[in-house]
């Protein structure tokens, strides 16, 4: 649902469109009036967002009403952006201080020119917003004037290892694995163990469970971890595991029989551990190349496999699978209240026992959705939250997934909507994705998603509370700390969560014959054997894109030139 921000970009073109600095502009050029309409009409929209925001899920009209409010929103805020870049020249020209090539980058068309084509622009963007104002009484939308259901609280940061204690109902499966793990004799040279589960069961979790289990730890010369993901590309995972095998050694080998050579050569005579998480590649070929080099440690070595597919499982196991089961629904409810009650407050009242006992039953023996809502109401005491999260209109979606989704659905539509628009931008990287905390704060920043209505406050510190806040709401995982910077990923099913908020908004190119959305505002190039000449032709119908994430030098200069509608060569010189 990507409208379920919508309230946040129409509170950010308001608050532009009524900053001082273009109050000015606007009354110089004698566009006061259009800008008061526009403000009034936006201001009556928001007033039902919140409404339309919760039966937009299951109300194919509202749905459809929001996603026409959401173009206009983007499209206004590009006017404003325009205005903006208008007024900051005029400010640069008239402090006399600009060199020549400063002022011919900012160099403008006659400004009666500029004039009349942004009020033409502004009397346009007016027209299609009445429209869809005037189409909101359809739909009997309820007005409320202010988020009534954003928690306030002080929340703790998730930490950055297994705690085994905070794991319930898996000892025994975690028992059984370690067991294959550690037979009397051993046998051939590797073995292949897989754990098989759908999304959100806990595969990884299990998995971590036996890595950092100390009878593992004694047994083994060499523990690794290699996150494999949805490609399967054998160069990039011997590097993950040469990485793995060697931290804080980054390797550098390119060349395919170098890297099987520096592979060969880590493992040789040394009992390992190897952990393959999140495999998709149901490939025989490629899954026996990689086998036949992993063959090179002593005998006893050992390789898990987590995986969602059976069929994966058959092609590399050579041991009995291990089917993670659902959680018991007793297991679920510990696992909930210790989520929900970490600070013991309302432990003791049995009408949160009784609600929070029917938000489990919702969750269906799945550990990441009890956690997630466990999370989403902890330290909240107010019956109201927990009937609101029981009785919330978006268990009764139509739409076609999973109950999975359903229940992080529910812990994102709980987030204020500032927060909203941050997690959502998450999903323009490709899954399993290490992020940056400060990078990922800077690029919030850049896109204008953090804002401030102090003055005294920095915003790379606002930047860094509103990541804290999704850490303690369960959207990020896997914390780790390296010279004063967290880095964290987010959960494959949390990925999708991101994916389907934004839409057709941001867009991964993975192919030269992908066929790019025309709205898509955010665009990434996560895929180094993309070449930049495979770029796909989509790429020029594009005239809405604002970020564009791109490692490659070369291919970033290919596409700016393809997206770009004006390119300043003084500039570039």
């Amino acid at each position: 649902m990507a409208e379920s921000f919508l309230f946040n970009i129409a509170e950010s073109v308001v608050g532009k469109l009524g900053s001082l600095a273009l109050q000015e502009f606007f009354l110089a050029w004698g566009l006061e009036s259009e800008l008061g309409k526009i403000m009034k009409i936006l201001g009556a929209i928001q007033a039902v967002l919140f409404d339309a925001e919760q039966k937009g899920s299951h109300n194919q009209g509202i749905e459809a009403w929001l996603g026409m409010l959401k173009d206009v929103l983007y499209d206004a805020e590009d006017v404003v952006d325009e205005f903006e870049c208008e007024a900051l020249r005029r400010k640069v020209v008239k402090s006399g201080y600009t060199t020549q090539k400063v002022r011919r980058f900012f160099s403008s068309s006659n400004p009666l020119a500029f004039r009349f084509r942004m009020g033409h622009k502004l009397k346009q963007i007016r027209e299609r917003v009445a429209e869809i104002a005037a189409l909101k009484s359809d739909f009997g939308l309820t007005e409320q004037i202010f988020d009534r259901h954003v928690i306030h609280r002080k929340r703790e940061m998730t930490h950055s290892f297994i705690d085994a204690s905070n794991v319930i109902g898996r000892e025994q499966v975690r028992d059984n694995v370690i067991e294959t793990l550690l037979p009397s004799v051993d046998g051939e040279n590797v073995s292949i163990i897989p754990i098989v589960g759908i999304g959100g069961i806990g595969k990884t979790t299990l998995a971590k469970l036996v890595y950092n289990d100390q009878r593992i730890v004694t047994h083994f010369d060499l523990k690794l971890w290699v996150c494999v993901s949805d490609v399967f590309e054998l160069d990039k995972v011997i590097i993950k595991i040469l990485d793995s095998a060697s931290p804080g050694q980054r390797c550098t080998d390119t060349g395919i029989d170098q890297l099987q050579r520096t592979l060969r050569e880590a493992l040789n005579g040394r009992k390992y551990l190897l952990i393959l998480d999140d495999v998709w590649s149901e490939d025989p070929r490629k899954w026996g190349e990689l086998k036949t080099l992993l063959m090179g440690g002593a005998d006893g070595s050992k390789i898990i496999v987590t995986t969602r597919s059976q069929r994966v499982a058959e092609v590399m196991g050579t041991v009995s699978v291990h089917n993670l089961s659902l959680l018991s629904h007793q297991d679920c409810l510990s696992l909930f209240f210790k989520c929900a009650f970490k600070g013991q407050q309302g432990k003791q009242n049995s009408n949160l026992k009784r609600i929070g006992e029917e938000i489990v039953r919702k969750c269906k023996g799945v550990p990441l959705a009890v956690i997630t809502l466990g999370s989403l109401l902890y330290s909240v005491t107010d019956e109201r939250h927990w009937e609101f999260v029981r009785d919330n209109e978006i268990w009764k979606s139509e739409e076609k997934e999973n109950d999975i989704l359903l229940a992080l659905r529910l812990s994102y539509e709980h987030l204020p909507s500032y927060l909203k628009r941050c997690f959502a931008y998450c999903s323009i990287f490709p899954k399993d994705y290490v992020m940056d905390d400060i990078e990922l704060v800077y690029l919030w920043m850049a896109n204008g998603l953090v804002q401030s209505s102090n003055e005294n406050q920095e915003l790379e510190d606002i930047g860094l509370r509103y990541f804290k806040e999704l850490c303690s709401r369960c959207f990020f995982q896997e914390f780790s700390e390296y010279a004063g910077n967290v880095k964290c990923k987010m959960h494959d099913l949390i990925h999708d969560l991101a994916l389907s908020v934004t839409q057709n908004e941001c867009s991964m190119v993975r192919t030269s014959t992908q066929q790019i959305p025309k709205s898509v505002r955010h665009i990434s190039f996560p895929y180094p054997e993309l070449l930049p000449n495979d770029l796909p032709e989509s790429l020029q119908n594009l005239d809405r894109v604002r970020i564009i994430c791109c490692e490659s030098e070369k291919k970033r200069g290919l596409v700016a030139k393809r997206l770009l509608r004006r390119v300043s060569q003084d500039f570039s010189t």
